[in-house]
């Protein structure tokens, strides 16, 4: 049996953690499965969004840390194989398409940090969320440290990557970290939704909005707008600008093709 369930829905490829019966811990297996996922999502064509979910009431416990002590302790970390990319981005490219990720139930560790790299965030009302790591002796090292407070502010970041402590789906909400609180049971129906309408989109107009935020957060806003412009100016040059246009014309939904 797969420990991640990899589909193409469409133009989404949806991305399911599999192991429900260890609340799906994540062991190095799983990792590179996912690893091979996202480097699905970033170089098939006909692929234009993400959506991270998993089976089972929770989402995650977290890292199977006897797994993982080897690579946490080789100085060096996680290094993704040929065919893989880096879910966490820590290491490597970055993704150019987006992803939708929707929880449920225990999200803690890992499955915060891997919402962290994504991009827009539904929960389940109830999900508890928690970087535990000084509780086991180390610290976060799959993007916590540098995103959280990012998302949520300093002072609330430092408050639970310090004390190890649970936060609530309200909490996250509050703080901007989720987008969609939903019923239990609804998130992935709500995260395809979501995922859906990002499909339906021009994909070039997402991949060149998406990697002008990226650039904004990485480089600065300098950058950002120095890109803005030159960036955009093979996008207007598309076939996807004349059929937004003539959607527009013709008070039609448009059909995006990505060229």
């Amino acid at each position: 049996m797969a420990l991640v369930n990899v589909e193409k829905k469409n133009y989404i490829l949806l991305i399911g953690l599999n192991r429900p019966e260890k609340m799906n811990a994540m062991n190095r297996e799983m990792y590179h499965q996912i690893a091979a996922a996202y480097h699905q999502l970033e170089n098939d064509p006909e692929l234009r969004v993400g959506l991270m979910y998993a089976e089972g009431d929770h989402f995650t416990s977290g890292l199977q840390l006897d797994d993982w002590a080897g690579v946490f302790a080789n100085g060096k970390g996680i290094e993704p194989g040929e065919g893989e990319l880096d879910p966490f981005h820590i290491t490597g490219q970055a993704l150019t398409k987006p992803v939708v990720f929707a929880a449920q139930g225990i999200c803690f560790t890992c499955g915060v940090e891997m919402m962290l790299n994504t991009d827009v965030r539904v929960a389940a009302k109830g999900t508890r969320f928690a970087q535990l790591e000084v509780k086991r002796g180390i610290f976060a090292c799959g993007g916590a440290t540098i995103r959280l407070q990012r998302e949520i502010g300093w002072g609330n970041a430092q408050r639970y990557l310090l004390t190890g402590d649970e936060w609530t789906a309200d909490q996250a909400y509050q703080w901007g970290l989720i987008q969609e609180l939903v019923e239990p049971g609804e998130q992935f129906n709500v995260a395809l939704e979501i995922a859906e309408k990002i499909a339906r989109a021009a994909p070039l107009g997402v991949q060149g909005s998406l990697k002008s935020s990226k650039i904004a957060v990485s480089e600065g806003q300098e950058a950002a707008k120095q890109r803005l412009f030159p960036d955009l100016q093979p996008v207007m040059a598309s076939e996807d600008v004349k059929e937004g246009i003539q959607s527009f014309l013709e008070r039609r939904e448009a059909a995006f093709k990505g060229k």
